[in-house]
């Protein structure tokens, strides 16, 4: 019912799920699927300041270094470029091609979540998307963070009509409450497990309590209109934080959000950790990223009423103001 249900409601052709625990698992069956579909192209092209799990295959696609090191040598074949660099992406599919080493799939945040909520300009996705197209590689979205209503849609994808070969899902996808993941795929990428599907496994996944939350979890975000509410609640935000904001270009670089997925930028690491000290003190958890630490993230539940949403910009007004007193 839950495989059936994701058939429904996400874009394009995606039409086979595999269930799982959680967003690095989501990722490494979409990694796994994508080598299986065809093994002539082994590369995989992810982006810096991604940030996709911290198993093995994730956390070869993620890019802080200092998750990395650690562990010595990563998966081989896996690329970097530049996050919102078209030329980079189209530079390095071409460079993997002219060596042998030819691009499988690119994987990508369609927003960067631990990055620092990085945006991408609107020509980007369907430009990675034209070059998968052109190279015939496959084109995987991690939604583990921006999809289930996020950003003002669904799945963030559809802010610009773009549809994937696989998607990832996790953390909202099971209510916040049930460990619960899925990688959606299209059919003939699924193909691949249909003569051997324990190919891939997970015991726990798609267990009757995870599918149930799941779907629980999907008919609340429709009947409610949670992603509708997203967006309109995100736009009174992000003027009441930008608003808040304003006069402390000394202590703020920028803020930017879609939806309920939001972010300041500090000058240092300092000035935001300050920042979120006085903001819990006022009642406010907010949210530091694993990749940019001088960005705090702003993800208020898609339920937060108008006055919560209204206090949490004066706070940010009041918690500044403090600041910059300080400071003086």
């Amino acid at each position: 019912m839950l495989a059936k249900a994701l058939a429904m409601l996400t874009p394009g052709d995606l039409e086979f799920s595999f269930f799982c625990n959680s967003g690095t698992e989501a990722v490494e069956g979409a990694l796994k699927l994508a080598r299986a579909y065809d093994p002539a192209k082994q590369t995989i092209v992810a982006a810096t300041k991604g940030f996709h799990g911290k198993s093995y295959g994730s956390l070869s696609a993620s890019a802080k270094a200092e998750f990395r090191r650690p562990f010595g040598p990563m998966l081989p074949n896996i690329e970097h470029v530049p996050f919102n660099d078209l030329p980079a992406l189209r530079d390095m599919m071409t460079s993997c091609k002219a060596v042998g080493e030819d691009v499988g799939a690119v994987l990508l945040e369609p927003i960067q979540g631990e990055g620092g909520v990085n945006i991408p300009d609107n020509d980007y996705l369907p430009g990675v998307r034209a070059l998968c197209d052109e190279f015939g590689s496959l084109f995987i979205l991690d939604e583990v963070q921006t999809g289930m209503g996020r950003t003002g849609k669904m799945f963030c994808c559809e802010h610009w009509n773009v549809a994937p070969d696989l998607m990832c899902l996790a953390k909202a996808f099971g209510g916040g409450v049930v460990p619960a993941g899925a990688v959606v795929g299209r059919r003939e990428v699924f193909s691949r497990l249909f003569d051997n599907p324990f190919l891939h496994t997970s015991t726990f996944g798609g267990n009757p309590l995870a599918c149930a939350a799941a779907l629980a979890t999907i008919n609340v975000l429709i009947e409610d209109r949670l992603p509708e509410r997203a967006a309109v609640l995100g736009g009174r935000m992000l003027a009441g934080l930008r608003e808040a904001a304003a006069g402390h270009d000394d202590l703020v670089v920028a803020v930017r959000g879609m939806g309920l997925l939001m972010a300041l930028e500090f000058r240092d690491h300092a000035t935001g950790f300050e920042l979120a000290k006085r903001m819990l003190d006022r009642g406010i958890l907010v949210s530091g990223t694993l990749v940019n630490a001088r960005t705090i993230r702003v993800e208020p539940p898609l339920t937060i009423t108008e006055e919560e949403a209204d206090y949490v910009c004066a706070s940010l007004g009041e918690s500044l103001n403090s600041m910059a007193l300080v400071s003086s």
